[in-house]
C-alpha cells in the first residue's frame, strides 16, 4: 500500500476500524448474564462519562504526537515525563499479558463448542488431572505454538484476522435480526419481562450489593476500551483534526446503541432465572448458552419439532464458536507481538536489556515474546492449579483482564491536563480549549475509572474471597511495582555508565 493510498483513510473507513477494534459482541451477552437489563444504564453511563470524553482526549494526544512510534508511551512521556510513562505503559503492556491468560482459556471453550455444540471443557482430563488443570496445560501448549509461529512473521495472519472481523460483525447482525424475528413471532412477548425493577436491579445474586453493582463499571469500561490503540493510524487519516473526532463520536453512538439493543434482545428468548441461573453457566460459555437458546426458540416459534429445534440451536452455537475460534486465533497471533513491540519501540533502548530489544530476521522481538510466553504460562499454572471451581475460575480471569485493561487509563487521563499545559507543541486538533473544563472533565473521568477498579478489587475482600481479590488486583499492582523497580535500577545503571544527569 503506497503512501497516497494510506493518506486516503476517510470517515467511513475510520469508523469501521474503530468499531472492529473496540466493539465486542460477547460483551453484551456477558453484561446480560451479570446484570440483566440493569446493565444497560451502566453502559450508557460508561459511554457518557468515560468513552466520549476520554476518546476525544486520545484524539488530541494522537493528533499532537502523530509522528511518534511509541503510542501511549510517547503520549505520556511528552506529558508527564519518562519514568511515569514507563510505568504506565508497562501496566498497559501487562493488560495484554493478562489478556493472553484469559483469551487462551476462552479459546479452548470456543473450540469445544465448535466441535460439540456445547462447552464440554469441564469433562476434559489429561494424565489424571482435573478439568481446570487440564485446561491450563492445553493453554500453555497453545500459547507456545502461537508464539513459535508469530515469532517467524505474521503477514498471512493479518488477513485471517480481517476475515474474522467480518464473521464477528456478521454474528452480531444475525443475533439482532433473529431475536427481532422471534420477538415478532411471539407477538411482542419477552422471555424476561421489562419492569422498572428489572432496569435497576440485577437478577444475578452476585451483583446485588452496592459495591458489586458499582464494580460492574469496570466491565462496561472494558467494553469501550481500546481507543488508545487507534493512535497508530491517526497520521494516515485524511484531515485527522476533523475526521478523527467525528469518527469517534459516530462510532460511540453506533456502539452504544448496539450494546443497548443487544442486551435488551437477550431478554427476547432468555429468561434469566430459567436459563442463566444455573451452576454450569459462566462467563466463558454464556455466549453459547444464549445463542443456542436463541436458535432453539427460533425453531420452536417456526413450528419445527423439539429435536429439530435443538439441532438449530446447536448449529447456531457451533457457528458462533467457529467465528470465535478464528477471531481468537487472529487476535492471539497479533497480541503476542504487537503490544510488546510497540513498548520496545517507544522506550529508550538504554532502559532495557539488549536481548529484549533485539529483533530477529523477520523484524520480530522473538526473545521478548518468549519471555512473555513463559510469564503467561506461570500465571496460568498458578490459576489453573488453584483449586477453584469453573465459574469462579472464569470470573477471576475476566476480572484480571478488565482491571488490568482499565488501569492504564488512570495514567492517560491523569496526564491529560499536564499535556494541555505543555508549551511549544503543534496541536492540529483541539477540543478542550478551556483549562478549567479540562481539569473538571479529567477529574470526573479519572474517578469513574478509579472507582470501578477499586470496587472490583474490594468486593471479593468483603466477601472474604481473598484469592479472587488477589488475582483481580495482581496485574496492575505487580507490573506497576515491577516497572518502578526496573526503571529505578536501569536509571542508576545508565547514569553511572554514561555519566549523564538525565536519561
Amino acid at each position: 500500500m503506497n503512501k497516497d493510498t494510506i493518506k486516503g483513510i476517510g470517515l467511513t473507513s475510520l469508523v469501521l476500524m474503530i468499531f472492529s477494534s473496540i466493539y465486542g459482541f460477547s460483551n453484551s451477552l456477558n453484561a446480560y448474564f451479570q446484570m440483566g437489563y440493569a446493565s444497560i444504564i451502566w453502559y450508557v453511563i460508561a459511554a457518557l462519562l468515560f468513552f466520549v470524553p476520554s476518546s476525544i482526549m486520545f484524539a488530541e494526544y494522537g493528533a499532537t504526537f502523530k509522528a511518534a512510534r511509541g503510542g501511549i508511551f510517547s503520549w505520556l512521556r511528552g506529558s508527564i515525563g519518562e519514568k511515569p510513562a514507563f510505568i504506565g505503559s508497562f501496566i498497559w503492556l501487562a493488560a495484554w499479558v493478562v489478556w493472553l491468560v484469559s483469551s487462551t482459556q476462552f479459546f479452548l471453550v470456543s473450540v469445544s463448542t465448535m466441535i460439540s455444540g456445547t462447552d464440554e471443557t469441564q469433562s476434559w482430563h489429561l494424565f489424571g488431572l482435573g478439568a481446570n488443570e487440564t485446561l491450563g496445560i492445553l493453554e500453555i501448549i497453545f500459547l507456545f505454538a502461537v508464539t513459535l509461529i508469530a515469532s517467524r512473521g505474521i503477514d498471512k495472519i493479518a488477513k485471517i484476522a480481517s476475515i474474522c472481523g467480518i464473521f464477528t460483525l456478521g454474528i452480531s447482525v444475525l443475533f439482532i435480526l433473529i431475536s427481532l424475528l422471534v420477538w415478532g413471532l411471539n407477538h411482542g412477548t419477552l422471555a424476561e419481562a421489562v419492569t422498572p425493577m428489572a432496569m435497576v436491579k440485577s437478577p444475578n445474586p452476585q451483583f446485588l450489593s452496592p459495591i458489586a453493582v458499582v464494580s460492574f463499571i469496570v466491565y462496561a469500561l472494558f467494553a469501550y476500551g481500546g481507543m488508545e490503540t487507534m493512535a497508530g493510524v491517526i497520521d494516515a487519516v485524511h484531515k485527522p483534526e476533523s475526521t478523527f473526532p467525528r469518527a469517534i463520536i459516530l462510532a460511540t453512538i453506533i456502539m452504544t446503541v448496539l450494546y443497548i439493543l443487544t442486551i435488551f434482545l437477550c431478554g427476547v428468548t432468555a429468561n434469566w432465572h430459567q436459563l442463566l441461573g444455573k451452576s454450569n453457566v459462566n462467563l466463558a460459555n454464556v455466549e453459547y448458552v444464549l445463542i443456542n437458546n436463541m436458535g432453539y426458540m427460533l425453531g420452536i416459534k417456526l413450528g419445527v419439532g423439539h429435536s429439530t429445534a435443538l439441532t438449530i440451536g446447536r448449529l447456531f452455537a457451533q457457528f458462533t464458536a467457529l467465528t470465535d475460534v478464528f477471531g481468537g486465533l487472529g487476535a492471539a497471533f497479533v497480541m503476542t507481538y504487537s503490544p510488546i513491540k510497540s513498548f520496545i519501540e517507544g522506550c529508550d533502548p538504554r532502559l532495557l536489556p539488549k536481548q529484549l530489544t533485539k529483533l530477529n530476521n523477520v523484524n520480530m522481538p522473538a526473545f521478548a515474546m518468549w519471555m512473555q510466553a513463559i510469564l503467561v504460562s506461570v500465571i496460568i499454572l498458578f490459576i489453573s492449579f488453584g483449586g477453584d471451581n469453573a465459574a469462579k475460575f472464569y470470573t477471576v480471569l475476566t476480572d484480571m483482564m478488565n482491571v488490568s485493561s482499565s488501569a492504564p487509563y488512570l495514567f492517560l487521563i491523569g496526564a491529560f491536563p499536564f499535556f494541555k499545559q505543555k508549551q511549544g507543541l503543534d496541536r492540529p486538533f483541539v477540543f478542550y480549549k478551556n483549562m478549567k473544563v479540562t481539569w473538571v472533565v479529567s477529574i470526573i473521568v479519572w474517578f469513574v475509572v478509579a472507582i470501578g477498579i477499586i470496587f472490583t478489587c474490594v468486593e471479593p475482600i468483603l466477601e472474604h474471597d481473598y484469592s479472587t481479590a488477589f488475582w483481580t488486583a495482581f496485574g496492575p499492582v505487580f507490573f506497576g511495582l515491577l516497572a518502578w523497580s526496573f526503571y529505578t535500577f536501569a536509571e542508576k545503571r545508565v547514569l553511572i555508565k554514561s555519566g549523564q544527569t538525565e536519561i
